[in-house]
């Protein structure tokens, strides 16, 4: 008996995607929208197979910085859902920002910027304030100047 997943592949079909989900919770919110042809970046989405082969590190990961007495939280990834609206608050409150596609991703302390800006001052701006807000342990600027998807240093959304 031939399967369903075989007979598509054997009739030029593409196989399926594996299901993949944001497993580990992490928060990622579109903080600003004022750039409508912005590539939109693919959320934080695993396959169970990735979940699995994740979900030690990101335990020693996670725990690393209550061992050394550098988080008050048993669990780094405890603060992301603190951080993340903070972020969020900070930002839109700002006003610098105000003409940008901007979303954020938080893991382990780490706010991590996509999206679109009118500059590179607005970018290098932008990751500094993120610098500033409370339990903010590292920022990772994947922004860029414009709207041209190729230039995206970020996965982006697949349409479906």
């Amino acid at each position: 008996m031939v399967s369903s997943l075989a007979f598509a592949q054997a009739a030029g079909s593409p196989a399926p995607r594996s299901h993949r989900t944001n497993a580990f919770n992490d928060p990622f919110v579109q903080v600003t929208s004022a750039i409508p042809q912005c590539p939109v970046p693919e959320g934080p989405l695993y396959t169970e197979a990735e979940v699995r082969e994740l979900a030690h590190v990101r335990s020693q990961h996670g725990g690393s910085c209550h061992r050394v007495g550098r988080c008050r939280l048993p669990n780094s990834y405890l603060y992301d859902a603190e951080i993340i609206p903070r972020v969020l608050r900070y930002i839109q409150q700002d006003g610098r920002f105000d003409d940008t596609s901007v979303w954020v991703l938080g893991e382990r302390r780490l706010v991590t910027l996509k999206g679109c800006v009118q500059s590179q001052a607005q970018s290098d701006a932008l990751e500094k304030a993120v610098w500033l807000v409370d339990d903010v342990m590292g920022v990772i600027n994947l922004l860029q100047v414009g709207t041209d998807a190729a230039a995206a240093r970020y996965p982006l959304v697949v349409p479906q």
